[in-house]
């Protein structure tokens, strides 16, 4: 699995991979279909102007092809603190190594690089895919923000936030490169 800076060039890969499981029809999770995919990467490239948002692309090492995409959102630098989301990932990716070699990634950038204090993730009440996964990184669950989000959908979400503190990230760490090894 490899991280790349999302660009406009992995418009048709990212395509690709949503429809890999028709992932924007989900009513829990916010995945762009062929049609909403240039906003979705204009809206995450804007963020990286701003200095709030760093988008990336997950592409297999193997093959090259891209699998789906994340990012860090609401860098605050000041607060030494980030969130990791708008993650997906093609169904054929899913329930695989890539989502814990990805978070893997992002929170040694997190912790290592930027000396971030926290790193959250916040996800809608009713993913349970993903609240799931969330925990396995070994991230604990902290509130749940009630009527948080309006879904495309019209839905009015609750969202659930999940942390990783600075003082739990070495434990984290050795779950998660622990986890790797036996895959």
């Amino acid at each position: 699995m490899r991280l790349e800076p999302l660009t406009h060039a992995h418009t048709d890969s990212l395509i690709a991979a949503a429809g890999d499981g028709e992932l924007w029809k989900s009513d829990v999770t916010v995945v762009p279909s062929a049609e909403t995919i240039n906003k979705y990467i204009e809206d995450a490239l804007r963020g990286l102007e701003r200095g709030t948002e760093l988008p990336f692309a997950i592409a297999s090492k193997a093959t090259g092809d891209v699998v789906g995409t994340t990012r860090f959102y609401e860098i605050k630098p000041a607060d030494r603190r980030a969130a990791i989301g708008y993650t997906w990932l093609a169904r054929s990716a899913q329930r695989t190594p890539v989502n814990t070699e990805t978070k893997l990634l992002l929170l040694k950038h997190a912790f290592d690089y930027w000396k971030c204090v926290r790193v959250e993730f916040i996800t809608d009440v009713l993913n349970e895919q993903s609240r799931t996964a969330i925990l396995r990184l070994g991230a604990k669950q902290e509130g749940i923000l009630r009527n948080h989000l309006i879904m495309p959908s019209g839905r009015i979400r609750d969202s659930v936030f999940f942390s990783v503190i600075a003082e739990e990230w070495p434990q984290v760490r050795a779950n998660l490169e622990a986890k790797l090894n036996r895959c």
